[in-house]
């Protein structure tokens, strides 16, 4: 039996699913992509994942990864890769083996510290490109992406032959371009994203929306999380074909939510911005996501 009852928002390349409640638990994942975002507290349907991308350490976000670690060990799989700021490490390395004493076996861990900046091959085209976020000390966001190579204009019209012969010479034949798949921001504040093509262009971009009511304003801005006026705001800055909603308060029921969010947004938005944790999603047909290149 599975551990939890996970949302799914299934789209036409892709499913989004997960747990996010601010405060009580936040995992999201794409299995098609290989990677999880956020860890909660490790739900067995996500342990075969081979990669965990940790934003920070608050414990609703990070409290499973001894668990993950450990059951996929048990179960038989490679030890799973998990990409975290640089500053948990440490702390990371100390809770997986005080957890391998009390459990009696030293837990096998792949953990890998980034900045902003670095990314790191998911697979031979697929890469996770890191980016800092205003929530916490250290606490980062990622954007994975496809590589693709392009020949140039310039030598479409040429055979096989003719271009196996450039290349042996040394002639560069190729361009690359990045192709933002999927963007998760984790928890955080209003960002400036100017300038920020791989989270705006994203095909989906899953973003934190904790506060929705007028008079939460004041608890999103100590939190340094996003109230419903910053999400709003920042739709002028986005391109994406979905935005998936993630870490709602239980101050707010969902029905509540659904009404503030529809009054909140413009009507062109109004087919593409999704809550995780609106179930209704597991009873209607994939969602389009249109290839792009």
């Amino acid at each position: 039996m599975a551990s939890h009852r996970l949302a799914k928002i299934p789209l036409k390349y892709f499913d989004v699913t997960g747990y996010s409640v601010a405060g009580e638990e936040t995992v999201v994942a794409v299995p098609q992509l290989d990677c999880c975002f956020d860890i909660g507290k490790a739900p067995d349907q996500f342990i075969a994942i081979n990669h965990v991308l940790l934003t920070h350490g608050h414990m609703d976000h990070a409290a499973g990864i001894a668990y993950y670690l450990s059951h996929r060990n048990f179960d038989g799989h490679t030890p799973g890769t998990v990409l975290a700021p640089k500053i948990l490490i440490s702390p990371l390395e100390q809770i997986i083996e005080g957890w391998g004493r009390l459990d009696g076996n030293r837990i096998p861990a792949n953990l890998i510290g980034v900045e902003p900046g670095d990314e790191f091959a998911i697979k031979p085209n697929l890469f996770a490109h890191v980016f800092s976020t205003p929530h916490c000390r250290g606490s980062v966001g990622f954007t994975v992406l496809e590589k693709r190579k392009k020949l140039k204009p310039e030598y479409r019209k040429l055979s096989g032959p003719k271009l196996v012969a450039l290349k042996k010479q040394g002639v560069d034949i190729e361009f690359h371009i990045n192709l933002p798949l999927v963007t998760y921001l984790g928890d955080t504040g209003p960002m400036d994203l100017k300038g920020a093509d791989l989270i705006s262009h994203s095909k989906v971009l899953i973003t934190e929306c904790t506060f929705y009511e007028e008079d939460h304003k004041d608890r999103a801005e100590a939190g340094n999380h996003m109230h419903i006026s910053d999400f709003a705001r920042q739709l002028d800055e986005l391109n994406n074909e979905h935005i998936i909603i993630t870490h709602g308060t239980q101050r707010t029921n969902l029905t509540q939510t659904k009404k503030i969010l529809a009054k909140a947004i413009p009507q062109a938005w109004q087919d593409k911005v999704h809550l995780l944790m609106d179930r209704e999603y597991l009873k209607r047909p994939s969602l389009t996501v249109e290839e792009k290149t």
